[in-house]
């Protein structure tokens, strides 16, 4: 049996994942981290992007906006303002929400709100990414 590692992810909203895993991969803020059973305890931020959790041939995907990730040698806890599964993306609403921050970004904004436009502009990036990579692995369905 193979050396296994407790995984936990949690949004605002929810806890998205509980259970264990071979392997998890999460995008550090300077790249991706691979995490095996065993890892040097690290506390690092996250962006906005893709996470992996391998069981054997099983991956299970999740999209979270940013964050941060707790490593310890058998725990890997994933906090996020918003994490959902893959199944749960939705490309329009990705789409709408870029547009519209856009359009924000476009107006006359103050620096603050400025900020927070680009901020959503890279998180719907982030999404719209995740969703592509997923349907060109056949993990989604097109669009039709």
């Amino acid at each position: 049996m193979a050396m296994t590692i407790r995984v936990d992810v949690v949004s605002a909203e929810q806890s998205i994942y509980e259970g264990t895993a071979e392997m998890v991969v999460v995008p550090g803020e300077m790249g991706e981290i691979g995490v095996l059973p065993r890892h040097a305890p690290l506390l690092t931020r996250l962006r906005a992007g893709e996470v992996r959790i391998r069981n054997g041939e099983h991956v299970e995907y999740l999209f979270v906006s940013g964050g941060i990730v707790e490593i310890q040698p058998h725990v890997v806890t994933i906090l996020s303002d918003t994490a959902e599964r893959a199944s749960d993306l939705d490309e329009a609403k990705a789409l709408e929400a870029k547009q519209r921050a856009e359009e924000r970004m476009a107006g006359q904004l103050s620096d603050i709100d400025y900020a927070r436009a680009q901020a959503d502009i890279a998180e719907q990036i982030a999404r719209l990414r995740t969703i592509h990579r997923l349907r060109e692995k056949g993990l989604l369905p097109n669009r039709h």
